[in-house]
């Protein structure tokens, strides 16, 4: 269990690495012009905190990073600067996408920590990280997401790149 739980922290931290990259990319094209960039830059500090959550209890047990930590801070700030470039609705379609493949990824490890009664710290920092995505999922829909050019095809194309990292990232 204690190669499952380093797996957990690892890919959880290179997320929450990618969702501030994200955001940054975002916040960069759109500055604060966009009508919903205050909604943005507060996600964004969230993130921040989810981060620095994630990095202080890798240092704590002694948790290898991702080796894709580089590729991941190029794809999360290409991702939210193209998606902010399509538009402010395109850009909260990015966020709605990401926080639905998050949720789903938080919920799976937690009923894997619950089944298994193991590591109630991390359980408790996933549930309450958990409920911060799935916030931002419901501002981003309540901003428009579902209106943004092709949003099917965009949000499949981003959940299936969520998917993929999270993958590579609990390995590599």
């Amino acid at each position: 269990m204690k190669d499952e739980i380093e797996r957990m922290i690892r890919v959880d931290q290179a997320g929450e690495f990618g969702a501030t990259r994200i955001y940054g990319g975002q916040l960069a094209v759109m500055g604060d012009r966009a009508p919903n960039s205050g909604e943005i830059a507060a996600m964004a500090r969230q993130e921040d905190d989810h981060h620095d959550a994630f990095n202080a209890l890798m240092a704590q047990r002694g948790v290898r990073p991702t080796a894709l930590h580089p590729v991941w801070s190029v794809a999360g700030y290409a991702l939210g600067a193209a998606t902010a470039l399509i538009g402010p609705k395109a850009a909260m379609a990015c966020t709605a996408a990401v926080e639905t493949e998050i949720d789903l990824h938080y919920s799976r490890q937690l009923d894997r920590l619950e089944e298994t009664d193991e590591d109630p710290e991390l359980r408790d920092m996933i549930e309450r990280f958990r409920e911060d995505e799935r916030e931002h999922h419901d501002a981003a829909i309540a901003a428009g997401a579902e209106q943004a050019p092709a949003y099917p095809l965009l949000s499949a194309a981003i959940r299936l790149g969520c998917r993929a990292a999270i993958r590579l990232s609990e390995r590599v």
